[in-house]
C-alpha cells in the first residue's frame, strides 16, 4: 500500500498549543500512523462531511482523506467534548 503525505490545517497548531506536551506526542504518534493506513481499527466516519476520525485518549483527530493524491489532511484536534462543535 502506498504512503499517504500528512497535511494539517493552520489551525491545528492553535489545536495543539492547548493540550499538555504528554498527550501532544501520543497524538503526533497517532497522525504519523495515519499515513500507514488512515482507516485503520478505531477510524470513524463522520456523517456530517466527507471527514473521519480517531481517538487518542481523550482527545479527537478529525481528517479528511483524499485519495486521488494520497493526502491525509488533519482539519482539527481538540478534546472530546468540544472537538465536533464549530466545525
Amino acid at each position: 500500500m502506498a504512503k499517504y503525505k500528512i497535511t494539517f490545517k493552520k489551525s491545528v497548531a492553535k489545536d495543539l498549543r492547548d493540550i499538555p506536551k504528554k498527550d501532544v506526542s501520543r497524538i503526533l504518534k497517532r497522525i504519523e500512523a495515519l499515513a500507514e493506513e488512515p482507516r485503520a481499527e478505531g477510524c470513524i466516519k463522520l456523517s456530517a462531511r466527507e471527514r473521519y476520525r480517531v481517538r487518542q485518549g481523550l482527545y479527537r483527530i478529525v481528517y479528511e482523506i483524499r485519495e486521488e493524491v494520497l493526502i491525509v489532511h488533519v482539519v482539527k484536534v481538540g478534546h472530546r467534548s468540544s472537538v465536533y462543535k464549530n466545525n
